[in-house]
């Protein structure tokens, strides 16, 4: 083999290894975030499971060996279930004193 071809090759792998990263660092929030998930509205349970499915399931934008969009979805639902956490957490932590709004109920505090 010819030194392009080892840079080729080195270059590959390293683009492996950090897609591998990638995975393994969202896996790691992915299961991180499932213990948020009883204390969101159904739009984060939907956002959750939907990425959960997309990214096990075969049916997939870009073939399979490439794990871009499975990555990328994961990302965007992690990020959207983020939000939504810190929403719920500023509207827990409320001014004493001030009252919540009559459409509301007031809310127990995440565990």
């Amino acid at each position: 083999m010819s030194w392009e071809q080892w840079v080729l090759v080195a270059l590959a792998g390293a683009i492996v290894l950090a897609m591998l990263v990638g995975a393994v660092l969202l896996a790691v929030r992915l299961v991180r975030a499932r213990r948020l998930l009883g204390a969101l509205d159904t739009s984060g349970k939907v956002a959750f499971w939907g990425a959960l499915a997309y990214t096990v399931f075969p049916v997939d934008v870009l073939p399979d060996p490439i794990y871009l969009d499975d990555i990328g979805v994961l990302a965007a639902a992690l990020l959207y279930f983020g939000r939504l956490a810190q929403q719920r957490r500023a509207a827990d932590r409320r001014l004493p004193g001030r009252p919540t709004t009559p459409t509301e109920p007031p809310r127990r505090p995440i565990p």
